[in-house]
């Protein structure tokens, strides 16, 4: 029986998640590793590290050299970061599994605090979420885009080009350096849809391998990226949308909480929802908009 492959970006992190997708797939059917090869698939978006995403095609620059060869029958799956999927994906794809998720929270690094960070001081991030709840609270910060793995964006902060940046802590732990940063509470800054969730795509017509990464499925965290995901659909959100989404479990019933920012985070419409129903995140969608100043909801293509 020939490998089972999945396609993976080649950065330090992608590679470490595809290593974990491997185990589960190992542990789960019994099989040894030489069952399971990983073909590293170079993207756009790791070619151009001098500019935002969402100047230069958004999150499909992480997609779309993955998407040919997984429609070219190249690779059996896919291993992706959920909140680099865009929004609206074509139909000939289905994400079949998450792993468990991670921690969700962003973590600072350069400062203790969001409040000790010095005034005035230049932060790096180029997710328009980060640099509108930034602002929200420290309008005196100068934020500047900054993009590159962890390493690079660390060694931008280490030579002085940025006072502070900001990493996702799941990333991070990830690369076993859960000692970088502070963690910011989900009460102060609600992480981007999907953080911390490493989703695996197969062909949706391909029932072998639909069979096969269904094994490793964490359905808990997969029914939460899927409530989130339909937010940002129901928003009509993209790269340049300031949305911060988060979705757990409480019992049988989940409670979906979200915040749309105008993009100097100087206004504000959060809410949640709880229910059992598939249509949770565009209930909440509507009600965000309904409420959002007009400076918020032209940032949305619904």
């Amino acid at each position: 029986m020939p490998p089972f492959r999945l396609g993976t970006r080649g950065s330090p992190l992608a590679l470490t998640q595809a290593r974990m997708v491997a185990d589960a797939l190992a542990a789960a059917h019994g099989w040894s590793p030489d069952r399971i090869e990983t073909v590293v698939i170079r993207t756009t978006g790791d070619r151009i590290q001098d500019r935002p995403l969402a100047e230069i095609g958004g999150k499909a620059l992480w997609t779309r050299e993955l998407d040919r060869a997984l429609l070219a029958g190249e690779i059996d799956a896919c291993v992706h970061s959920m909140k680099d999927v865009e929004t609206l994906r074509p139909p000939d794809f289905l994400i079949a599994a998450t792993l468990p998720r991670a921690d969700v929270r962003d973590r600072l690094v350069g400062a203790e605090s969001i409040e000790a960070i010095p005034r005035g001081a230049t932060v790096g991030t180029s997710s328009p979420r980060r640099r509108a709840q930034l602002l929200a609270r420290r309008p005196d910060l100068r934020i500047v885009p900054i993009r590159g793995n962890v390493d690079t964006r660390l060694a931008k902060l280490a030579a002085g080009e940025v006072d502070a940046t900001m990493l996702a802590a799941a990333g991070l732990d990830r690369l076993g350096r859960p000692e970088v940063g502070v963690a910011i509470s989900t009460d102060i800054m609600l992480p981007a849809p999907a953080q911390g969730a490493v989703g695996i795509e197969i062909r949706a017509e391909d029932a072998r391998a639909a069979g096969v990464v269904s094994a490793i499925d964490h359905a808990d965290t997969h029914r939460c990226v899927l409530a989130e995901r339909a937010l940002l659909a129901a928003l009509g959100a993209d790269c340049h949308s300031p949305v911060a989404a988060l979705a757990s479990l409480i019992g049988a019933s989940l409670h979906l909480r979200a915040s749309l920012l105008s993009a100097d985070g100087e206004e504000q419409a959060c809410g949640a929802a709880e229910g059992g129903n598939a249509d949770l995140g565009a209930q909440l969608a509507a009600d965000l908009l309904a409420r959002a100043p007009p400076a918020i909801r032209r940032l949305f293509a619904t």
